[in-house]
């Protein structure tokens, strides 16, 4: 683990070192969150949905054409 002290300036913004941005930033976008009293700065990394795709079966009656009646099948199988 590496630490740094920053001075953050007027108007909220924080130098991040050259290297870490070299090694860990790819596209220069940062996620911040705040847990606490505490800020998490992340690396902003793009999820590809497709590798999700076809990876839930379930069984039907529905015409898929048909997102309406779809859903209703969908939920009166989960008992909603």
């Amino acid at each position: 683990m590496e630490v740094v002290i920053k001075t953050i300036d007027r108007q909220g913004r924080l130098v991040i070192p050259k290297e870490w941005r070299d090694e860990v930033l790819e596209g220069g976008k940062v996620v911040m969150v705040r847990r606490g009293d505490s800020i998490e700065i992340r690396a902003y990394r793009e999820v590809d949905l497709t590798r999700y795709f076809d990876s839930v079966e379930v069984e039907l009656e529905s015409d898929l054409s048909d997102w309406h009646s779809v859903r209703r099948e969908l939920r009166a199988q989960r008992g909603g």
